[in-house]
């Protein structure tokens, strides 16, 4: 439309007007636009105008992988939104089907959506989310891509992992070891950063703490602790630093399998506080992520613009908050 107001020298309004017939336009203005629409062989979008006009559409949703359940409380939380303005949510699972990311975003451009809620666990290449955009809005969830103009929709992680490694350190940790996210992923990132913060306002050197990036997955928590407890006992780290749940689960799980006890010989900590962390024995200290409010959230963003109302601003920030629970203990003495 905005196309085709250019080419007839009028207002995005009028052309409304023209296509809706839902106001007054003059002839001669009318002539102009009818004759830009032939020009430029343009076909209004009918599942955005019918979005727009609050009846039934269709958007994605693209959600890497459903056995984390950070990612399906999201998924449920765009759900629950766009049910309740008739809205069918498609689903996309890439893990699920074993197909990168960007094969899923070329397969959504080809469907006749009016925009696409995106999670994303491996850093989905800027190629693919621009072109993806082209087709119509796109909102990030949990990820942000610093110099494109794609709205996100993200909690403050490096709020959250700052305070959780302040509660860490203020038990008299000295020794520890981080278990990060990927570093292509702008959560990893801010995690990461999060984390030194505290360290170096604990008086303690960043660059001597050891880290160990995971993939976000159980598994990589469980190889990445048996790394970080290698070696003579006396250098093991008395905390672990997880950037996920699901990875302080398999650091859990190793720290268990070498005789270890959480907390007492081990301290351990995550990010995202997943339900049911706080039914493990011991109870995880984590730092809680609003998924199912940041899911909703997306959804009202991209609803917003399809009907012309950009964010006020790119990068919207929700709160990450430190649950103290009970993995968390000063440490213990080694010989």
């Amino acid at each position: 439309m905005k196309d085709v107001a250019r080419h007839a020298r009028v207002s995005v309004s009028t052309v409304s007007y023209v296509l809706n017939d839902s106001g007054p336009v003059a002839p001669e203005r009318r002539a102009r636009v009818l004759d830009a629409i032939r020009v430029l062989e343009y076909a209004p979008n009918e599942s955005a105008r019918s979005l727009k006009r609050r009846s039934a559409s269709t958007i994605g949703l693209v959600v890497p992988d459903l056995a984390n359940q950070f990612f399906a409380l999201v998924a449920e939380g765009v759900e629950k939104a766009a049910s309740a303005r008739d809205v069918l949510v498609v689903l996309c699972a890439p893990e699920a089907t074993d197909t990168p990311e960007p094969h899923h975003a070329k397969l959504l451009r080809s469907q006749r959506l009016v925009g696409v809620v995106y999670l994303s666990s491996a850093g989905t290449t800027a190629s693919a989310l621009l072109e993806l955009a082209r087709s119509g809005p796109v909102v990030l969830v949990d990820e942000h891509h610093p110099g494109f103009d794609l709205p996100a929709v993200v909690a403050d992680s490096r709020t959250g992992a700052r305070e959780v490694a302040q509660h860490v350190l203020g038990h008299g940790h000295e020794r520890l070891a981080i278990i990060g996210g990927p570093t292509a992923l702008w959560t990893g990132q801010q995690r990461l950063a999060g984390y030194r913060e505290a360290i170096a306002a604990a008086g303690l050197d960043p660059d001597a703490i050891p880290v160990l990036v995971g993939d976000y997955r159980q598994p990589s928590g469980r190889e990445l602790a048996a790394r970080a407890l290698s070696g003579p006992e006396d250098t093991w780290p008395t905390a672990l630093l997880c950037a996920n749940d699901l990875m302080a689960i398999g650091a859990l799980e190793h720290a268990r399998s070498i005789g270890l006890r959480v907390p007492e010989d081990l301290s351990i900590v995550g990010f995202d506080d997943l339900p049911f962390v706080s039914l493990l024995t011991p109870r995880l200290t984590t730092v809680r992520q609003p998924a199912r409010d940041m899911g909703e959230r997306a959804f009202t963003v991209l609803f917003d613009l399809l009907d012309g109302k950009p964010p006020a601003e790119p990068l919207e920030l929700h709160p990450a908050t430190v649950q103290i629970r009970d993995s968390v203990a000063p440490p213990a003495r080694r010989s």
